[in-house]
Formats: structure tokens, C-alpha cells, sequence
């Protein structure tokens, strides 16, 4: 076991199997020493953030979310023990207009990110409001990592 997967354990998290491309594209590529991982969402989470979800349900699918983005990684890259940062989170949230909670509840996946990399986990990101997401999932999160 790996110093990654030793830590996820720690925590209590037990990676999936990778979700499945939904659609024409795929879940992990990796050009020079960076790896691109798609969008993942919160399958068991739908609605709007603020209206149909609260936001503390709404940061556990970002979290939930994180954890897909690692089992992608782990699947393309066959030890996390290779990613060197996590560079960049993309969060997307299904919300009303007036919902401003966003950064808030992205933090699920970036906390996650910390918890597991500690400094290595600090990342560039973004986080949007969005009027709808595929399947009507309340969060997408998408990353860049570095890989040694």
C-alpha cells in the first residue's frame, strides 16, 4: 500500500471503481507530466443547491465527488503515489441564480484534496454557479494533477 492510499485509509475512504465515460470522451489523459481528469458528478445527488439541496449535502457531493476524481486517477495511473500536486479543481454547482454559497460548497473537494495531499493538495480552482448539470447532479468537479 501506498503512502496515498495509506492516508485515504486513515481517513475511512475506500476509492470506487472508476465511473464510465457517459459520453464521447474519456475519463483521465495525461499530456507530458500533467494528467487532465473529466468531469466527475455527484450521481447520488441531484437538485439545485439551495432549493432542493442544502449546502451541506451539497459540499459532501463535491467531496464525493473528489473521491471519484482520485478513483479515475488511481485507474489511469495505477498508484496515486505518483501525483506529484493537484494544480487545479474546476467545481461546478446546479444552483439558483441567487445562491452564493458556491465557493462553499466546492470546498468539499478541495478540503478533501488537503486532507489527502496535505501541501501538495493546495490548488488553483474555480468554482461556478451553473442554471443545470448533466442528469441533473447538484456538483461536477473536474482536476489537473502533476505526475512525476
Amino acid at each position: 500500500m501506498g503512502k496515498i492510499e495509506a492516508r485515504l485509509a486513515e481517513l475511512g475512504i475506500e476509492l470506487p471503481e472508476p465511473p464510465q465515460a457517459v459520453a464521447n470522451y474519456v475519463p483521465v489523459v495525461q499530456s507530458g507530466n500533467l494528467v487532465f481528469v473529466s468531469g466527475q458528478v455527484s450521481a447520488n445527488v441531484k437538485g439545485k443547491a439551495g432549493k432542493d439541496v442544502d449546502p451541506e449535502l451539497a459540499y459532501e457531493a463535491a467531496r464525493q465527488c473528489a473521491i471519484s476524481l482520485l478513483a479515475q486517477a488511481r485507474g489511469a495511473l495505477g498508484n496515486l503515489d505518483r501525483i506529484v500536486r493537484v494544480v487545479r479543481l474546476g467545481g461546478f454547482v446546479n444552483c439558483q441564480p441567487d445562491f452564493t454559497d458556491i465557493p462553499q460548497v466546492i470546498n468539499g473537494a478541495s478540503d478533501l484534496m488537503v486532507e489527502v495531499f496535505g501541501e501538495a493538495g493546495k490548488h488553483a480552482r474555480a468554482a461556478v454557479g451553473c442554471p443545470s448539470l448533466p442528469m441533473g447532479v447538484t456538483v461536477e468537479v473536474e482536476a489537473v494533477l502533476e505526475v512525476d
